[in-house]
């Protein structure tokens, strides 16, 4: 019923939804005391409202957010509160006293501050606000960019503002229950003080040297910039937040690159989820802005999805134009008709061209280039299980998306099957459990079945250590765990030296990388993922959830993996290790296999998981293993040949594309030199001189 209602009310725990029903009531208990009237209850009512209220504005709850759509928005809460103060001392018989005329002159003062506040809170906001953001582009010298007011005078500024009320309101019910006027003079002298101070204190950052330099400014700097580094290579992106991680995948390939890279991103918001990375990165949110920007150099753009706003830069005829996606699958997506608008079209191996000639929607077959997954270069091959150890099993299930077919995941209908066969088996295995973070997030039985799951491991784990059969190092294991406190504790303090502060105006400033730092926090990480699985027994069942330590480092530790449909798969084949998928909907095994490209070299699974027996047994004895050869085939056409590594294929068509853009410019030069005329691409930047009209 809780989960139902937090559902429901789109709160993200119980505490908030204790914290949204409390406040809701608070506000009828506060007019109920001023009617009685009842200082005490009126002094403890209000007190739930505020704490309630500001426990919800502090975790960005959804529902409050809502209540300004139906007129209950923040400053009205507050203005009820205080008319209901006024209320009480109404009927406290003190209509006729002095501090009550105080009281509604503070409370009409006190709003008579919110306007030049808020005006001076969106005027400092508006044009701290520049056209583009930057990180690891240095317009430090070419810019005065001001810093930012202090961030706790920005950070929820209405609330802090309104909550200055509190002395006020304090003061007023001690002189409503001790029967003098001064404590209530001192409270709305506090109240009207502070607000005036906060008002004035804002000054300053609304004239003057404060202001940060105009768009044009801005932007020639970042021309000059451009200018100067020269890019070669460029990553564009746009979209929403969740789809940030399609352009994160891309960075280190985009570090690894043999030409000079640059990002260019259309969203402040993917900026600000943005991974690090020592690559520039230029946000430019304005079409017009990006059209009219120097990309000259440029030679190769990749486009990591397909979007409306890949136009304003594919209309730019002096670089050729990539297709790179975010990730091969058997999904529409990955033939999606648009993919025939740029010159190139790069997947991973044969299939993804395969896909193209089936679905034939316009691309062509010579415009296709398989240049291999880059991002899957930290997959380790397999040799068999480690000797001394017993086989690692990873059951690394998907959510139940957000259509909610039960279909989608195992973790319904066969989770608890597999995991109690893999913690029965004999001879044994150790389980991994690692599920997707969205698990539960459409369906509360995803969330039930997730949570008997990780209750047998956890049993499974205890019994384990119990047993006498299983002995652990207890001084590695110690060592292990001090090596991860001391990793721990130096990531926190470069986390804080290199952390973001100031609005964007100020980290597009700072934002230069330390490439120290960086390269030092990478091998850190490395570093802590070698002693996380050194801190417990190489035999103990474990339940994995959030980022760390990453999928990938499991599929390291691994030595046979259970999943369902998605790209988890196609990533897991690269290790070249056993690996099954459970056909949670029935569709039978030759079907399933038909329409699912990456399960083709799989042991599958029924929904009672009766066949994991096959999975073990490829594990226990590889030479035995009746699907090796084909997990190489299918790893190949899937994700392309071993050799040259995948990073090596990337460069080399990213060359020979670049040439070719080359060749075509200098044709053009050519023609136009020749003719006398204005070519093509001249043409091109007088059209984008103006802005176009709609």
């Amino acid at each position: 019923m809780i989960s139902t209602a937090i559902r429901v009310a789109r709160v993200g725990s119980a505490a908030e939804l204790a914290a949204a029903v409390l406040m809701m009531l608070g506000f009828p208990a506060i007019m109920v005391a001023a009617l009685v009237p009842s200082v005490y209850a009126f002094a403890a009512a209000a007190a739930v409202t505020y704490l309630a209220d500001h426990y919800l504005h502090r975790k960005g709850s959804y529902l409050v957010n809502r209540l300004s759509k139906v007129r209950a928005g923040l400053s009205i809460r507050f203005l009820i509160r205080e008319l209901l103060l006024i209320l009480l001392l109404a009927r406290l018989d003190l209509a006729n006293n002095l501090i009550y005329y105080g009281a509604i002159g503070c409370f009409i003062a006190f709003y008579g501050l919110q306007a030049p506040h808020g005006a001076e809170v969106t005027l400092i906001r508006n044009r701290r606000r520049m056209p583009v953001a930057t990180r690891n582009v240095d317009l430090k010298s070419r810019l005065h960019i001001p810093d930012a007011p202090p961030f706790g005078m920005l950070d929820r500024s209405a609330e802090k503002m309104l909550h200055l009320d509190l002395a006020a309101v304090v003061g007023l019910l001690i002189s409503a229950e001790a029967g003098s006027s001064l404590a209530g003079f001192i409270g709305i002298g506090i109240t009207l003080g502070l607000g005036s101070l906060y008002v004035l204190a804002l000054v300053p950052y609304v004239r003057g040297n404060k202001i940060p330099p105009d768009a044009d400014t801005v932007l020639a700097a970042v021309d000059d910039w451009l200018r100067e580094y020269k890019p070669q290579t460029l990553l564009y992106f746009s979209g929403s937040k969740d789809s940030t991680y399609q352009v994160n995948m891309w960075l280190e390939t985009m570090e690894q690159l043999d030409s000079r890279p640059l990002i260019i991103l259309r969203e402040r918001i993917i900026l600000q989820t943005l991974a690090p990375t020592t690559v520039p990165v230029i946000c430019v949110p304005g079409g017009v802005h990006l059209m009219n920007m120097d990309l000259s150099t440029v030679r190769v753009a990749l486009y990591a999805a397909n979007v409306g706003k890949n136009i304003h830069l594919l209309r730019v005829p002096t670089m050729k134009h990539v297709f790179i996606g975010h990730g091969d699958s058997d999904k529409l997506a990955s033939v999606n008709p648009f993919s025939k608008a740029y010159d190139e079209v790069w997947t991973a191996g044969r299939a993804g061209r395969d896909r193209y000639a089936i679905a034939d929607v316009g691309v062509r077959d010579e415009d296709i280039v398989e240049v291999g997954r880059p991002q899957l270069a930290p997959i380790q091959g397999w040799e068999g299980v480690p000797e001394g150890r017993i086989p690692t099993v990873l059951y690394a299930p998907t959510w139940e998306g957000w259509d909610g077919d039960p279909g989608n995941t195992s973790i319904m209908l066969a989770g608890a099957n597999i995991v109690k066969k893999l913690i029965k088996a004999d001879p044994p295995v150790r389980v991994l459990y690692k599920p997707h973070p969205f698990t539960g997030t459409v369906l509360p039985k995803a969330g039930s079945a997730h949570r008997k799951i990780v209750a047998l491991v956890e049993k499974a784990a205890a019994e384990r250590a119990a047993d006498p059969r299983f002995a652990a190092d207890a001084a590695a294991q110690t060592e292990a765990k001090a090596e991860l406190a001391r990793i721990e504790a130096r990531l926190a303090e470069l986390a804080g030296s290199t952390g973001e502060k100031g609005d964007e105006a100020e980290a597009t400033r700072d934002g230069v990388v330390d490439v120290e730092k960086h390269e030092e926090i990478a091998r850190l990480r490395d570093e802590w993922n070698d002693a996380y699985w050194r801190s417990f027994p190489h035999w103990e069942h474990r339940v994995i959830e959030g980022a760390e330590p990453p999928l990938f480092d499991c599929f390291n530790l691994s030595d046979a993996m259970v999943s369902d449909i998605s790209s988890v798969v196609s990533d897991f084949l690269a290790s070249g290790k056993p690996y099954a998928v459970t056909d949670s909907a029935g569709l039978g095994v030759e079907e399933f296999k038909r329409q699912n490209t990456a399960v083709r070299a799989a042991t599958i699974l029924s929904n009672s998981a009766a066949e994991i027996g096959e999975l073990l047994a490829a594990v226990r004895d590889p030479a035995a293993d009746p699907q090796a050869d084909d997990r190489k085939e299918l790893k190949e056409y899937l994700l392309g040949p071993d050799e040259p590594a995948s990073i090596e294929q990337f460069n080399t068509a990213v060359a020979d594309l670049a040439l070719k853009a080359e060749t075509r410019n200098l044709g053009q030069e050519s023609r136009a030199a020749a003719a006398g005329t204005p070519g093509a691409d001249e043409l091109s930047d007088a059209l984008s001189a103006k802005p176009p009209t709609v």
